[in-house]
């Protein structure tokens, strides 16, 4: 080869990796200018215990990190205080009657747009990993490895586009590693992603990680104000229901005393079911983890023999158990959701990612005696909400609007650029985060429908305005609540009848029809789910 091909060999060679760098440079700049979206959801997580809104019961520095470098929404709400029902509304920005699930007995349509669907359809690589809930398979998604059903806290299954596995450890850290897997091995870098990190934690039956278990236990929790709620100057439905620590929470599964000391000391559980529960989740631990649980609750035990608490005495020390356990649970969660930020921060993602974080609903901690949620009263009612994107957020922001969380996929559909459909009900929530000035609601809707069921919580609608609340039982009864938010915040008195909020009543019944009527929900529509819900049960 003479001189002059060889130098025009080296020219061609460099002019190739110019490009090569260049396209490179290119690439590297339209991966950084991707609006990713993180999508977290834990299940059954009680504002209370997120020390972003409340730090008296515990601190969860990853959860706060989420507020400090984005906005807190204290007036986040759900349109229907149960597990699948949320996640219907969550997925269509749609009300429980339109998308197809009510309870947690209804079966998601899959067919209908989803805000997953609708990116991946618009080239957004979309995953899920965690609890689905919605009984029929994830449609939408890219990538998905779920929990069947529930799930379970040790040695979980997970539902995958290849069959059913089961993974060793605890389901919270299972989970989070599986998200880590997708940005790692998974994700297609020229794409976009969706990633739904959807936790099963905290619900029930709460059982910790091994790391957590003993965590909590030696912090004694001041007791709720309303714990022996008397139920006085309200309705039968508070009466009524079947979730009082005292006398439906389980010894066995709840609170880990063993069916065998139970029966020894001659306590009886409230649904004989709970001991068998218990029992299925022990023995799903490893050897080395029965005997670190055993190391932990074993003198729990021992000291429940000891003191055979009665009486008020057993609402307090099943109180305690309660919330070292749950608020265990919640441990784990906040540490791996720290994980996974620690992954945006060193990956280049900080900046270009959509972080939420949210529950299905809230959760009662001993408010009015009670655990679980589906009332609409605050504590169910009411669910965190964080939301950071650094470009357009303000650091430490705090927004007071009444949001729901049919706002949740419209928001997502705005932020990545796409059209929101005619009849997804929600606002998006970008004119908010972006601090702008709009003309925002100020009610909201709310509809339950899980009755007859566990927990025997009345089926019941209602509108929540600033102030005031008005709520309307149905099914085998017809009452009505109405309760001042300003005054009363616990809402421990039923001012329907007083003479003095008459004004307010009548105008609260009117503006509750026309939501109503702007949500596509009726009395005809109120019966023939019943008569479809009596049907059901029947067959």
């Amino acid at each position: 080869m003479n001189k002059k091909n060889l130098v025009a060999n080296r020219i061609f060679v460099l002019l190739i990796a110019l490009c090569f760098l260049d396209c490179n440079s290119d690439r590297d700049h339209f991966e950084a200018s991707h609006k990713n979206i993180l999508f977290i959801m834990t299940d059954d997580h009680a504002f209370q215990a997120l020390s972003a809104y409340d730090d008296k019961l515990m601190n969860t520095p990853h959860l706060d990190r989420i507020a400090d470098e984005g906005v807190l929404f204290n007036k986040s709400f759900v349109t229907n205080s149960i597990c699948s029902p949320s996640r219907a509304v969550a997925l269509t920005g749609k009300f429980s009657h339109l998308n197809s699930v009510r309870d947690n007995i209804d079966i998601f349509d899959s067919t209908q747009p989803t805000f997953a669907s609708m990116l991946k359809k618009e080239g957004y690589q979309t995953a899920v990993f965690g609890k689905w809930h919605l009984k029929s398979e994830p449609v939408g998604f890219s990538n998905w490895e779920v929990l069947p059903g529930q799930g379970h806290y040790y040695q979980p299954e997970f539902k995958t586009q290849d069959g059913l596995v089961v993974e060793d450890g605890y389901v919270t850290d299972v989970i989070t590693d599986k998200v880590l897997n997708f940005f790692e091995s998974l994700w297609d870098k020229n794409k976009p992603f969706m990633v739904m990190y959807n936790h099963k934690a905290p619900h029930r039956d709460w059982w910790p990680s091994m790391d957590d278990l003993d965590h909590f236990h030696q912090k004694k929790f001041a007791v709720s104000s309303t714990l022996f709620d008397d139920y006085k100057n309200r309705g039968s439905a508070a009466r009524e229901a079947e979730m009082r620590i005292y006398d439906h929470m389980a010894l066995t599964a709840d609170n880990k005393i063993t069916p065998e000391l139970l029966e020894k000391l001659n306590y009886e559980e409230f649904l004989s079911w709970y001991t068998s529960a218990y029992r299925n989740n022990f023995d799903r631990l490893t050897d080395d983890e029965k005997s670190k649980w055993n190391e932990v609750y074993g003198p729990i035990n021992k000291e429940f023999e000891k003191n055979k608490p009665l009486g008020k005495a057993l609402t307090l020390w099943k109180y305690q158990r309660y919330l070292e356990d749950y608020l265990g649970s919640i441990k784990s969660v906040d540490d791996n959701i720290g994980r996974v930020l620690e992954y945006l921060d060193n990956n280049g993602l900080y900046d270009n990612t959509l972080v939420i974080y949210t529950s299905d609903q809230g959760f009662y901690l001993g408010e009015h005696g009670w655990f679980d949620k589906r009332f609409m009263y605050e504590e169910s009612f009411r669910t965190p909400l964080l939301i950071r994107y650094p470009p357009v957020i303000e650091k430490g922001s705090i927004d007071s609007n009444l949001v729901q969380n049919i706002d949740l996929a419209p928001t997502i559909l705005d932020f990545a650029g796409l059209e929101i459909p005619i009849d997804m009900q929600g606002l998006s929530l970008m004119p908010l985060l972006e601090n702008k000035k709009v003309d925002w609601r100020n009610e909201l809707y709310y509809h339950y429908y899980e009755y007859p069921g566990i927990h025997m919580v009345k089926r019941h609608y209602g509108i929540r305005t600033a102030r005031y609340k008005l709520i309307h039982f149905y099914y085998n009864i017809d009452e009505w609540e109405l309760y001042d938010l300003e005054k009363d915040p616990q809402e421990l008195n039923n001012v329907y009848n007083s003479k003095q909020y008459i004004e307010v009543r009548e105008l609260l019944h009117e503006r509750l029809a026309l939501l109503r009527v702007k949500y596509k929900d009726s009395k005809e529509l109120d019966d023939m789910f019943i008569e479809y819900d009596l049907l059901r049960r029947n067959n």
